[in-house]
């Protein structure tokens, strides 16, 4: 028996139901469906949803070899549909509108609410009506800026439903980084909300949102009209501790006048308060039919340089594929109740928030706050609350809460769980096996997803009932994803190995384009490999065939001729009991050609002394090889990452040189992290 075998964990299965894919033979002979006849594998699948007028042209074409003319894909050429029907509409109308769409689970455990499908419709079919009296009309683009409310999905459920474009922007960017993508967007319509508490921070949406608007307006941009949720007046705000929320707190005098309410600035040629223009308006408005390659939304990507990329996504082919990798990946059946903690802000959030769950008709919890407030075990706490079975949250937010130990997750009834899910990097083992174990009591599946917003929805993952799992693989590509690996000459790597992970066609759910500029598009994903879509990610694959994503590629080192991955040097340090996180980035060395310069944030209570020093830099070198120990380590209180929880590694990297040009840092969750390391800089850091 191969070594790598003997850490398999086979698929629990905790449900009275046959799992949707149920064996690794079931899943081969799927997956080989899908590549060799897509049309009658995805045709199969359009059969669920309503079309209103049927595919005309080919059910697919593409092309991906710059050499031979342009990118494109195309699915299901001249079919007519919209979303926001199918994840309505269509559950209503077969007599499920009393069925419970969301809990929406406020900031603080006082506020909640239930919203059933029916609600969810007559809300979607008032703001639709509200966007089409001012004039948006198919094709134009709606920015919403709002915090985890049901009026989030509401929005942009409206927005789909009347055959515009939604571009989301994180409730918590700077006025900065909202008006960059409003104006590369041209988007004519803000919505947002006043203020939003998170944890017992004060989030000042509208006047950010006010802010950005000037900045649009001095680059030429009027906006029609900005929709203003009230959100303040109706929430619980954080009880005074530590100085942290209203007694205190100089946001409580700034932004609150003497009976508690919530001031906001108001102009009254641009701004309307939702709930008086959208409960006069009609509950009812018939959908706009769309291609299915019209656009449904674009989403901005934040890259470690340059203009943040708008990806497209467009309508049918995203549809089919978030609904199907949502059935698959998390094994959803009737009655299941699914939380994903991702923002809606995030690709996590429109795949598997609103889209995915609302096409199988799936009851969701709907999280508005952090996983540390007002106690560590507030996800546990949801979990047992609704008696939740599909859980899916990142990496980060496991490591985050495994530094507080067992206890907090022990207090609660999670008997309930059956699927966990692991979404934004790759899972270091050590966390995989607590989240395993602690959380899930050793009788779960893990679906560790491999994924991006380019993706759509998951292109490897394993299935619950189906596919025996390693800690830290994110094991099988799904269903018409056809992986490669390429090493720099772009020559394929058979078997085992590591190299550029590629993707040889194109599934339902990839990005159409960078908006307005389709070079770049070209540039970014293709150019490098004619005839593949380049990830920008490495992977290696294993004896057994499981893929390993290792990371970004611009993530490797290359130190004395040794290609390593910063994957590998975090996943070591991490099993060291002391270290609740760590990051690992190069630094130019006279000899090596690049060294490891090591972050590591430690569990509570432990000192970060010469010792400790010693034994982490012993962890990697007996994990990884001698030509892998550190050369520098260093306590790091908090990483800088973006609000999405990803670890920003180029400001990492200029702190291992002690260069204080970090470039914008404003989409960074904390930015005060950044001074803070680079004044905790080792002796001899700076030679």
């Amino acid at each position: 028996m191969p070594k790598e075998i003997a850490n398999m964990f086979n698929p629990a299965l905790k449900v009275s139901q046959i799992s949707h894919c149920s064996s690794m033979e079931q899943y081969k002979q799927m997956h080989e469906k899908s590549l060799k006849d897509p049309e009658a594998f995805w045709g199969e699948i359009a059969k669920q949803f309503h079309f209103e007028e049927k595919v005309k042209g080919k059910f697919l074409d593409y092309n991906f070899d710059t050499s031979k003319g342009k990118i494109f894909v195309r699915w299901m050429e001249g079919a007519k549909t919209n979303i926001c029907y199918n994840c309505l509409d269509r559950h209503v109308l077969a007599g499920k509108g009393e069925q419970i769409a969301f809990y929406w689970e406020g900031n603080d455990p006082a506020d909640a609410e239930v919203v059933t499908y029916a609600q969810l419709l007559k809300d979607v079919c008032r703001v639709a009506n509200v966007l089409k009296a001012k004039g948006v009309t198919k094709g134009d683009c709606v920015a919403i800026y709002m915090p985890m409310v049901k009026q989030l999905v509401v929005a942009m459920l409206a927005v789909a439903r009347i055959g515009a474009v939604h571009s989301i922007v994180f409730g918590g960017y700077s006025a900065d980084s909202l008006a960059d993508r409003m104006l590369d967007a041209q988007a004519s319509v803000l919505i947002t909300a006043d203020a939003v508490w998170r944890g017992p921070k004060l989030i000042a949406l509208k006047e950010i949102a006010d802010d950005a608007l000037k900045l649009c307006r001095g680059k030429g941009l009027e906006v029609k009209m900005n929709l203003v949720v009230q959100h303040m007046n109706n929430v619980t705000a954080p009880q005074p501790s530590n100085g942290s929320a209203a007694n205190g707190n100089p946001a409580k005098k700034t932004h609150f006048d003497d009976k508690g309410n919530y001031k906001v600035n108001w102009d009254s040629s641009v701004d309307l308060w939702w709930h008086e223009v959208v409960s006069t308006s009609s509950s009812e408005c018939d959908p706009e039919w769309m291609d299915t390659e019209d656009p449904l939304f674009m989403l901005y990507t934040s890259g470690s340089t340059g203009k943040p990329k708008g990806v497209l996504h467009t309508i049918g082919g995203y549809m089919l594929y978030t609904a199907t990798t949502f059935k698959y990946s998390f094994d959803y059946h009737p009655g299941d109740v699914y939380f994903c903690t991702a923002d809606i802000g995030w690709i996590t959030g429109h795949s598997y928030v609103t889209y995915g769950p609302l096409l199988n008709g799936a009851t969701s919890v709907l999280f508005e706050g952090v996983p540390t407030y007002p106690h560590t075990g507030r996800f546990w706490e949801i979990i047992e609350k609704y008696k939740v079975s599909k859980f899916y949250t990142a990496p980060t937010a496991i490591r985050t809460l495994m530094k507080f130990g067992d206890e907090p997750v022990k207090k609660y009834d999670l008997s309930s769980l059956a699927v966990l899910g692991s979404v934004g990097e790759p899972i270091n083992p050590e966390a995989w096996l607590w989240y395993y174990r602690v959380v899930g009591d050793s009788n779960v599946s893990i679906v560790d997803t491999f994924w991006q917003t380019e993706t759509g929805g998951h292109v490897i993952t394993p299935l619950p009932g189906a596919t025996p799992c390693k800690p830290g693989s994110a094991c099988f590509p799904f269903f018409g994803v056809e992986v490669a690996l390429l090493d720099e000459e772009g020559q394929e790597i058979k078997g085992e190995g590591e190299g550029y992970l590629v993707f040889r066609r194109p599934w339902p759910g990839i990005m159409r384009t960078v908006y307005g500029n389709h070079e770049r598009f070209e540039t970014t994903y293709f150019k490098k490999f004619p005839g593949f879509y380049c990830t920008g990610d490495g992977a290696r694959r294993d004896s057994d065939g499981y893929i390993w994503v290792t990371g970004r590629i611009d993530d490797m080192l290359n130190v004395s001729g040794h290609l390593l991955s910063t994957a590998q040097v975090e996943s070591a340090l991490v099993e060291h009991s002391s270290v609740a996180e760590a990051a690992a980035v190069a630094r130019p060395h006279i000899v090596k050609g690049e060294c490891l310069y090591c972050f590591v944030t430690l569990t509570e209570g432990i000192q970060f002394e010469d010792k400790l020093v010693g034994e982490l830099k012993t962890k990697v070198r007996s994990k990884i090889g001698p030509f892998a120990t550190p050369d520098f380590m260093q306590l790091a209180p908090g990483l800088p990452k973006t609000r999405s929880g990803k670890i920003m590694r180029r400001v990492l990297r200029k702190i291992a040189v002690g260069d204080r040009d970090f470039g914008d840092i404003s989409t960074l969750a904390d930015p005060s992290i950044v001074e803070k390391l680079f004044e905790l800089r080792p002796k001899g850091a700076s030679k």
